[in-house]
């Protein structure tokens, strides 16, 4: 009998369009496969959620971005309905979203990060709270949304007149200059090590899901160490969270030093995302994986 799998997608975060693309990829792919998929744009009316999901799916597919569908909430309600989903469960993702508390976490079991602060928006506009250059970024968004650094010389404001639409605090982090690494968790498994090259500031949102926005190495031409304890690192941090499913750690490698960014427990899979990629390097599918992930998916009711 045909497995019913309900996949989400868009939602009302600031990565709404990217969710639509990975929901289509994913949706296309399980239904090549046999499945028999709903696919569903998330709104912000849980009624119309729950009618949707009605009957009963085997699994959902959570291919939401962001806010409200990556960092517990989504996951929360699938707990409470009882339905199996795909990625890390409600404690894992509301952990892996907020990153002073996620780089707390990893401090206390020896992953090395960027040495930061937290602070108010008024603090940051007094001068600055960290030699330069540094990056100054929301504590709860993906994507590098709101993502700025900071430079040498720099008189740009911080801020415009529209505000800040990312919450009264931010964390003000050292820059890591160096190699721009991630490395995909496939359950317990480290998939490899991709360098990604962009010709932009840094890997922000455009150099993400624009087309030639990032160039990928996979796997990365680094030192065999490196990798082999980027890989350890990832896993680590994987499970310092209580991740499940799949998961991707992003890292900036100063020379030989290794500094964990933030882990993704809901990682893109678009056509230009970085798993789905190093997946075929490890020869899995884009099928393959997909598959995969909805046999694996859990709940914590």
């Amino acid at each position: 009998m045909s497995k019913q799998v309900a996949v989400l997608m868009g939602g009302w975060s600031s990565e709404r369009e990217v969710s639509l693309v990975s929901g289509a990829a994913v949706s296309k792919s399980l239904s090549d496969a046999g499945m028999t998929v709903t696919s569903i744009d998330v709104q912000r009316d849980m009624g119309a959620l729950m009618t949707r999901l009605y009957p009963r799916p085997d699994a959902i597919f959570n291919a939401l971005h962001g806010r409200f569908g990556e960092d517990g909430c989504v996951q929360g309600v699938l707990d409470i309905l009882d339905i199996p989903y795909t990625h890390s469960g409600l404690l894992a993702s509301a952990l892996a979203m907020d990153k002073p508390m996620a780089k707390r976490l990893f401090t206390e079991v020896g992953i090395p990060v960027a040495e930061h602060i937290i602070a108010t928006r008024e603090e940051i506009m007094k001068g600055d709270l960290l030699e330069r250059p540094y990056v100054v970024k929301p504590l709860n968004e993906g994507s590098s949304v709101g993502v700025h650094i900071v430079p040498e010389g720099d008189n740009e404001p911080l801020f415009n007149d529209t505000g800040w639409p990312y919450g009264d605090r931010v964390m003000v982090e050292k820059f890591i200059s160096g190699k721009e690494l991630t490395v995909a968790v496939m359950g317990d498994r480290a998939l490899g090590v991709t360098e990604i090259k962009t010709g932009r500031e840094f890997y922000d949102y455009e150099a993400k899901y624009e087309d030639g926005g990032s160039h990928h190495v996979v796997p990365a031409d680094i030192d065999p160490d490196v990798a082999e304890e980027a890989m350890r690192l990832s896993v680590l941090a994987h499970q310092s969270l209580g991740c499940r499913g799949l998961s991707r750690a992003d890292f900036r490698c100063d020379d030989k030093e290794l500094y964990l960014l933030e882990i993704n427990t809901q990682p893109g899979m678009t056509p230009t995302s970085l798993v789905p990629e190093q997946a075929a390097y490890a020869n899995i599918s884009f099928q393959e994986l997909v598959v995969w992930m909805v046999d694996n998916a859990e709940c914590d009711s």
